[in-house]
């Protein structure tokens, strides 16, 4: 039997995935130990195997077959455009995609203005604004903190994940326009879903009953 691999986001997704996991009895000691210097953790016993990656990173092992299955972010599923299978929304770390500014912005959105868009995610964003608001915007690429933008007139708004909106509340901004709800998801690549179907099967079905029994 070939090693089934899974490639998890690293962070709190890889250890609530893993949590899951566990439910359905799909378990990996291995990962338990802190101070581990491993990069894949293996259960023989289940010919299974796990590794963490950068979030943005997993849809290109996944697409790539390095990892048969992965768990990610719909954020980066969406901006990363891999070719792969997403088969599940896991539920967990639901948060939002949004258009975020000064309320004075939204008057700018309004009136489909040329407008400067900073953000952590150029795909998302340009797919939003030209493609469903045939809106011509300036997207800048930022790595830190978004939200810093607006307030220093590097653009006018901002594209983020919002989970709260504490953060824009405390700096004068905030939610002007939904772009899409996100949350963890579990993609496949599309040679392990036809030469492991039965294998990856059954486990979309055990983790699907798992969310159902815990979701009533």
């Amino acid at each position: 039997m070939r090693y089934l691999t899974f490639a998890l986001a690293k962070g709190r997704l890889a250890k609530q995935s893993l949590e899951m996991f566990e439910k359905i009895g799909i378990t990996c000691e291995e990962m338990k130990d802190k101070d581990s210097r491993k990069l894949i953790f293996t259960n023989e016993e289940l010919g299974i195997r796990f590794f963490l990656a950068k979030a943005s990173d997993v849809p290109t092992y996944v697409e790539y077959g390095a990892a048969d299955l992965g768990i990610v972010g719909k954020d980066t599923i969406l901006e990363e455009g891999r070719k792969l299978y997403e088969v599940m929304n896991l539920g967990i770390g639901n948060c939002r995609m949004c258009v975020c500014g000064p309320p004075s912005a939204g008057e700018l959105l309004k009136h489909h203005e040329r407008i400067r868009v900073a953000t952590k995610y150029p795909a998302i964003a340009k797919d939003y604004f030209y493609n469903k608001k045939h809106q011509t915007v300036e997207i800048i690429k930022l790595n830190g903190s978004i939200e810093l933008a607006p307030i220093v007139g590097l653009s006018e708004v901002i594209v983020d994940i919002v989970e709260t909106g504490a953060t824009l509340k405390e700096n004068g901004l905030a939610v002007l326009e939904e772009i899409c709800p996100l949350s963890a998801r579990m993609v496949v690549n599309q040679v392990s879903m036809k030469r492991e179907n039965d294998r990856i099967t059954k486990l979309i079905h055990d983790l699907r009953t798992l969310l159902q029994e815990e979701n009533r």
